[in-house]
């Protein structure tokens, strides 16, 4: 809303910053060389330089009947700095993390069944999930923990993305190691977030 509200604060004053032009019309030439003298040059600056006031007045205006009110000074220069927000909280997370879990094991069904493309958008849908609720859950964690967590949390996907491509390329050892490392760092996860 703020970039809006900026955006359609800056097109204001840009469109009541600009002055017609008009092009300068050429006397007919003879063949003789006349300088020309500025015409009205300090009357058309004198008319942009109202035009900008006009227009920082007027975004001014703008801005202080559509901006909520700061506290202040030092409230008009505060910034939220924060990069990601998770869309979740951390105990609505582990409300459903243990299922996102197990239905990213699940996928051995289609390794078995050699089953590639649906083993690709089995484990796509079930990782997608899993990886939102264990962002947040670490997010929640204290920040002596969060390092290794986050660490588990690499190497966990980094095998999915690896599964991925080896079920892309129809490779079963690859497929098969992945897999075992998945579970592996599931467990891990969970030995030490429940």
């Amino acid at each position: 809303m703020a970039m809006a509200l900026q955006l359609a604060i800056q097109s204001l004053a840009a469109s009541l910053s600009r002055s017609p032009n008009k092009p300068a019309t050429k006397p007919p030439s003879n063949g003789h060389h006349h300088p020309q003298e500025p015409t009205g040059s300090s009357s058309c600056s004198g008319r942009r330089s109202l035009a900008a006031a006009a227009a920082a007045t007027g975004a001014a205006l703008l801005a202080s009947q559509l901006l909520p009110p700061t506290a202040g000074i030092a409230g008009a220069f505060d910034l939220d700095l924060r990069i990601t927000i998770p869309e979740q909280s951390s105990e609505e997370a582990e409300a459903v993390v243990r299922t996102h879990a197990r239905n990213l094991v699940r996928v051995k069904q289609f390794i078995d069944a050699r089953s590639w493309r649906e083993l690709q958008t089995a484990l796509r849908a079930s990782a997608a999930n899993l990886k939102q609720d264990l962002y947040a859950i670490i997010q929640a964690r204290p920040p002596g923990q969060r390092p290794e967590l986050r660490r588990l949390y690499s190497d966990l996907f980094n095998n999915v993305s690896r599964l991925d491509y080896a079920a892309r390329d129809k490779d079963e050892l690859q497929v098969q190691e992945c897999y075992g490392n998945i579970v592996a760092a599931i467990d891990q996860i969970f030995a030490r977030i429940m």
